[in-house]
């Protein structure tokens, strides 16, 4: 079974969290476009969508769902987001898709966050993908610096502005143990916006698509 299949599966397991009358917030990347897909099928029953990316804002708007604004709407009942990595936990690796900002931030609105990836996703321990951080254009220099510091390889991903006007750094060669620490330390380097552990923030429920149909993980 092909890896989008799975995570078609993950996807419209992930439609059961929605209730009528809902504000839901949506993510980023090629599994959120799945759960935006099968969104549509229940847009006469929700309220709207936040979205955490001007593409995924277009694409839920291309289904005649209504894009609100998180100022707005105050804190959502749910957020649906892919992962690029996802532990036992529930901590995960995001920001593949380069939206790791508004992800973050849309999910720390949301009472309930619900991850949905393939089987694949899933790893022992994180940091086998590079981990992005988002930078402020000035600071890219300087803050490579300081990831080199803490065992990283930072690769500027060149060419790449995010939806905030900045820069994405991809650190490789991480074996990240303490997730938490971790992602409450590289925030704190000056000029880093936020980097794409969601470890102080974990999801609360992880869906995987699998060849024998969908695993849960709460």
């Amino acid at each position: 079974m092909s890896a989008d299949e799975m995570k078609r599966r993950a996807a419209e397991a992930a439609l059961e969290y929605v209730k009528p009358g809902m504000i839901v917030g949506v993510g980023t990347g090629s599994t959120a476009n799945f759960f935006i897909d099968g969104l549509a099928r229940l847009k006469g029953k929700i309220d709207g969508a936040v979205a955490s990316s001007d593409a995924s804002a277009k694409r839920l708007a291309s289904h005649g769902i209504a894009v609100l604004d998180l100022n707005t709407t105050g804190s959502l009942p749910l957020y649906v987001d892919g992962a690029d990595e996802a532990n036992d936990y529930l901590q995960l690796v995001k920001g593949g898709g380069g939206a790791l900002t508004r992800e973050k931030i849309v999910a720390a609105a949301s009472d309930k966050f619900v991850c949905i990836a393939d089987e694949s996703k899933l790893v022992d321990v994180l940091g086998r993908f590079p981990l992005p951080v988002e930078v402020i254009p000035m600071a890219r220099s300087y803050v490579a610096r300081q990831l080199t510091k803490r065992g990283g390889r930072p690769v500027w991903r060149e060419g790449y502005i995010t939806d905030n006007g900045n820069v994405i750094l991809d650190v490789h060669d991480l074996k990240i143990v303490d997730a938490a620490a971790m992602e409450a330390d590289l925030n704190n380097v000056a000029g880093v916006v936020t980097n794409g552990l969601f470890a102080l923030r974990p999801a609360d429920v992880l869906i995987l698509g699998t060849a024998d149909g969908v695993r849960t993980v709460t």
